[in-house]
């Protein structure tokens, strides 16, 4: 006979992108489960690991929209980060012990003028203490086990790197890379041409592919919010009565109580969670977010059913070359939806890439 289990809540279906001021300490993982979880979403997934040790934007896909989240990976990065001098450290950061200490002795025109040989295509070793894997494990892993893999060198743009602070023996940075990019590598390089080594005190990510800082929030935000949109939602003798069936289901279990009062359970319960997720997914950003730097081509009626099935549609005006941004007819829909990207082919038609479902 089948074991009967406790029947296990897979989520809804909640599409868009949220953009998450993570926390120091929390790992991105970390970060994604309690997305999933605020949003009681069926599927989510985020673009890119951001080191524990650094705070800042970290952009979430749920549902639809983590099928844009290889091109949010793929995408330009900005940091704000401190760079401590006078000592190396074992992982490049604050975190872990000092190997290696030097006096401090440069100045601010010294560390100005370092800057230049960073700036633009550099080389760069990629840190032992990163998620980059060899024979199926993190780096970081070896690493904590004092084993030294041989890395080769990568080839990454800065496209700015610019001094904002200098007090001393700290020095504050900006920095616009691309993918790819470790901040604490370019810190130690930077320390070691200066003479004086360092390592990264603090790190903030303002920036991933089109999302800022300014477009986050925190994860005590949005429970706040939700739970806010939740506490509302009740009048006052429903917020009593909820109170009061929830202690006793507490107390004697669900299946215990009288049919009456576990089905009014659920539906206060209901009517709470429905209005803590209309808060919440009203701060979602649209799937389309993720690619709005990239062309647009439109699809009449015909055109957009061919290209759902999958096959290549001729567009007029439509880009020579590269992926694009689809957007089309929809049915029950009115005016143009974003279908999802496609890439245009050799003989100029508007081929499928990745397809949203309606």
């Amino acid at each position: 006979m089948a074991r009967r289990g406790r029947r296990v809540n897979r989520g809804r279906p909640v599409d868009g992108i949220i953009v998450v001021d993570k926390v120091y300490g929390a790992s991105s993982n970390e970060v994604l489960q309690r997305v999933k979880r605020l949003f009681n979403a069926a599927k989510a997934g985020h673009t890119g690991s951001l080191d524990p040790l650094a705070t800042g934007v970290l952009p979430i896909c749920l549902g639809e929209a983590t099928k844009f989240s290889q091109y949010l990976l793929d995408s330009d990065k900005s940091y704000r980060t401190t760079m401590k001098m006078g000592a190396r450290t074992t992982t490049g950061d604050r975190e872990g012990e000092i190997v290696d200490e030097r006096p401090v002795t440069v100045t601010r025109s010294d560390v100005e003028a370092i800057l230049q040989q960073f700036r633009g295509e550099i080389e760069q070793v990629p840190s032992m203490f990163s998620a980059l894997k060899h024979n199926g494990r993190p780096l970081y892993e070896y690493a904590r086990e004092g084993i030294e893999i041989e890395r080769p060198a990568r080839t990454i743009t800065i496209h700015r790197l610019e001094l904002l602070d200098f007090d001393g023996d700290e020095c504050v940075f900006e920095v616009d890379c691309t993918k790819g990019t470790y901040i604490r590598t370019l810190v130690e390089d930077i320390g070691e041409a200066l003479g004086c080594l360092g390592h990264v005190a603090e790190l903030k990510r303002l920036k991933a592919g089109p999302y800022t800082e300014h477009q986050a929030y925190s994860l005590d935000e949005l429970a706040a919010m939700r739970d806010d949109a939740r506490d509302t939602a009740l009048n006052v003798e429903e917020r009593i009565e909820f109170a009061e069936l929830s202690g006793l289901a507490d107390e004697l279990g669900r299946d215990r109580m009288e049919k009456s009062q576990s089905e009014r359970l659920k539906e206060l319960s209901r009517a709470r969670n429905k209005a803590g997720d209309r808060v919440i997914d009203g701060l979602l950003l649209t799937q389309d977010s993720a690619v709005s730097d990239w062309p647009q081509v439109k699809l009449g009626e015909t055109s957009s059913y061919y290209i759902s099935q999958g096959n290549p549609v001729q567009v007029p005006q439509a880009p020579t070359s590269g992926n694009v941004r689809i957007y089309g007819v929809a049915e029950g829909v009115e005016g143009l939806v974003f279908l999802g990207i496609g890439e245009i082919t050799d003989d100029g038609l508007v081929a499928p890439k990745r397809l949203i479902k309606g």
